[in-house]
């Protein structure tokens, strides 16, 4: 008899093949990490530098293939989402544990029958594949095998983890759009808020987004309508479509990628130090502690956005500031650029090298100082000056166009004279100041000869970092030491590269303000309430504009000008950088005024006064050994002969356009009260001598001789060109 066999029914059969596959997904089953493990290991896109308090400073993206921003606790979520994504995506997340049998069963029906029915994943389930990487989904859907150890998983975390657990982990882990993954990164881009803000049509487009991630603005807003109306509130959907077109706009606006949007974005640190982040900070999720105080960082820049601000219209847009610690090297302040104000805001003008001006003079100074060459009461000449170079005839010029005749060292320096600073360095040579400044840390690119005598009014070319360290090496009494920037670093050690006695001579004069006064009078920027040393600089055309002091404790650089290398109109060193260094300088202070430091041993103090009272009686600091009492101006007989004008090789170009009377040269000496010329072999004559040598094309030989006869100096020189114009039919 044949035996007739009933078919089973589709229910039965499901169950029968969900056992089987289960037991074989249980055999694939992976240890899951617990909740305490998830989170350690969670990594954000940014890396965040905290300042020396471990205050958040600065945030910055440093893994640009997601944006994942740092794990937030369910209890700062809006309850708003928690409740539009349950109701979305898990409505018996609180009931089941982890897998939903009910909604399993319907949608394998439906699957059958081929009717669309909502999803049988779990929140649970979901998590469990954002946690191991051999449940995630592909790009097409999950085999069955797959999803019963989906399943698996879900069971096993429900036993391990809380369910307050499991959504928070699900909210920090899951994408929503693009490279937004969590709730943070969604809810500071995507709305400009932080997650414990989003309303409740914000919320149903963000658990939209869950299970549509990539859909248009017109089924995203479907989406998120439905999920309102299940919340009761259908009134919500009105012009929701076009409100989830401006924020999905958000997600692919240029703009908002710009390093300002950072600040956006970041929910944890208030974007205070860009530059030196981008130095710092290299992995994802990493802390880095800084030597950067918050507050100082904060005031630097405010300060120094105050002073560009207030100087509209002089065409000036950029700056930079720096604050060292003088005796352990740390970095206070670090502040890069204007910010805002400026069209190159990724320009560090802490590292960017920028021509010194005058900021190099108290190195030459102390070097001549150090080698007792001069001394601060040695006197100066003021007056015009013509030195051949390779390049052509150097004529320095001071700042205000000028002349101050004899001046002492002491005036020269801190009143930022020119002229002086230029005669020295003929006696320093310019190879010398370039070691010296070479071993102060400014690692310049070419030789001294290279910048031959304009390295007096710094021709070079050096960073804001190089220079107040230096400057630093000053104040620590000639002893250099690197910076430090991490609290982590070792403290740098340190070297005598400046005779101590000399540097405290150099600060000493830098601290004067009745010597400054020639030039910037009592009353300007660098005078301040409490002992500190300052030295401004201004480089050719107004393009670089320098404020670096110190006091015992701190030493603070200033930089303003243009990134783009424009000249700024008519700010100098007292209206552009200064104001931002003294009110720096003030706020350090505030406190606790600095007293001046302890003159070393090697320092003699003694009275002085001048022969005909170049400069008023005064206290002056030498070494030992080389103190005065009377300074005397040198007469012209005790200055070695030598002839000062024309200079050796000059070339003379006659202009035929020009009358030839009006290009007379005029031969000088110094050391010589009347000097007798002899030109190539021949004396000139007196009235040449009077009223000038009419030039004529060829080289000359110029020679200096005395009464006697005998040559003191000579050189050649050589004149080319037309001697003058003739008039057409004579």
């Amino acid at each position: 008899m044949a035996i007739s066999r009933r078919a089973s029914p589709p229910g039965r059969r499901f169950v029968t093949a969900l056992a089987l596959a289960l037991c074989c997904a249980a055999s694939t089953a992976r240890e899951l990490p617990s909740y305490a493990e998830a989170r350690a290991s969670y990594r954000s896109s940014d890396a965040l530098l905290l300042d020396r308090h471990g205050a958040p400073l600065h945030a910055l993206r440093v893994d640009a293939t997601v944006r994942r921003l740092p794990w937030v606790r369910l209890q700062d979520v809006s309850p708003a989402l928690r409740n539009a994504l349950v109701a979305s995506e898990d409505r018996r997340f609180y009931e089941h544990s982890g897998v939903d049998w009910n909604a399993a069963a319907a949608a394998a029906w439906g699957n059958l029958w081929h009717s669309r029915t909502r999803g049988a994943s779990t929140i649970t389930m979901q998590l469990a594949g954002l946690l191991q990487e051999d449940l995630k989904r592909g790009k097409g859907a999950r085999s069955l095998k797959q999803k019963l150890s989906q399943a698996l998983a879900a069971r096993e975390l429900e036993r391990e983890w809380r369910k307050d657990e499991i959504l928070e982990a699900y909210l920090n882990l899951v994408s929503f759009r693009g490279e937004l993954v969590g709730v943070h990164a969604l809810a500071r881009v995507m709305f400009g808020k932080h997650p414990d803000g989003l309303d409740k049509v914000e919320s149903a487009l963000a658990a939209a987004l869950v299970r549509a991630p990539n859909a248009g603005a017109g089924e995203v807003a479907r989406r998120a309508c439905g999920i309102l109306r299940e919340q009761g509130a259908p009134d919500a959907c009105l012009g929701l479509e076009g409100v989830t077109q401006l924020r999905l706009a958000r997600l692919t606006d240029r703009s908002a990628r710009r390093p300002e949007a950072a600040a956006i974005a970041s929910s944890v640190a208030p974007q205070l130090a860009p530059h030196l982040a981008r130095r710092l900070l290299k992995r994802p999720g990493e802390r880095v502690v800084s030597t950067l105080d918050a507050s100082l960082q904060r005031q630097a820049r405010d300060a120094l956005t105050r002073q560009l601000a207030a100087l509209t219209g002089r065409n000036i847009e950029d700056g930079a500031v720096l604050v060292l610690d003088n005796a352990s090297g740390d970095v206070l302040a670090w502040v890069g650029s204007s910010s805002g104000l400026s069209d190159a805001p990724e320009v560090d003008g802490v590292l960017a090298r920028r021509q010194a001006g005058s900021t190099l003079k108290p190195f030459m100074y102390g070097l001549a100082l150090e080698r007792r060459w001069l001394t601060a009461a040695s006197l100066l000449d003021d007056s015009p000056v013509n030195l051949a170079t390779a390049g052509g005839l150097y004529m320095p010029r001071n700042y205000d166009g000028g002349y101050k005749g004899l001046v002492s060292l002491r005036t020269a320096l801190a009143s930022s004279l020119n002229i002086p600073a230029v005669r020295t360095l003929v006696t320093v040579t310019p190879e010398a100041m370039f070691e010296r400044l070479q071993t102060l840390g400014f690692a310049l690119p070419e030789s001294g000869d290279y910048y031959g005598y304009s390295l007096a009014l710094g021709s070079a070319d050096v960073t804001l970092l190089a220079l107040t360290n230096a400057f630093r090496t000053l104040a620590n009494g000639g002893r250099l030491a690197a910076t430090r920037t991490r609290l982590d670093q070792a403290a740098p050690a340190s070297t005598q590269v400046m005779d101590a006695a000399a540097a405290w001579i150099v600060s000493d004069i830098l601290s004067d303000r009745q010597a400054r006064a020639r030039t910037f009078g009592l009353d300007s920027p660098l005078a301040l309430r409490t002992w500190s040393a300052v030295k401004t600089g201004t480089s050719k055309d107004m393009r670089d504009n320098w404020c670096i002091g110190y006091s015992a404790r701190y030493t603070v650089g200033v930089w303003v000008g243009n990134a783009s290398g424009a000249p700024m109109w008519n700010v100098s060193g007292v209206t552009g950088a200064a104001p931002v260094w003294q009110e720096i300088m003030q706020l350090l202070h505030a406190g606790a005024p600095a007293a001046p430091p302890a003159m070393p041993a090697g320092v003699r103090a003694q009275r002085i006064r001048f022969d005909g009272g170049i400069e008023a009686a005064r206290t002056e600091y030498f070494l030992d050994g080389t103190e005065r009492d009377l300074i005397l101006a040198a007469q012209p007989e005790a200055i070695r002969p030598a002839i000062r004008y024309p200079a050796r090789g000059m070339l003379v170009a006659l202009d035929p356009d020009i009358p030839p009377a009006r290009q007379r040269l005029h031969f000088q000496a110094t050391g010589v009260a009347r000097p007798r010329w002899l030109l190539d072999g021949k004396p000139l004559p007196a009235a040449a001598q009077h009223d000038g040598w009419l030039p004529w094309p060829g080289r000359h030989a110029l020679a200096l001789v005395d009464e006697a006869g005998r040559e003191l100096d000579a050189l050649r020189f050589e004149v080319r060109g037309a001697v003058g114009k003739v008039a057409k039919g004579r």
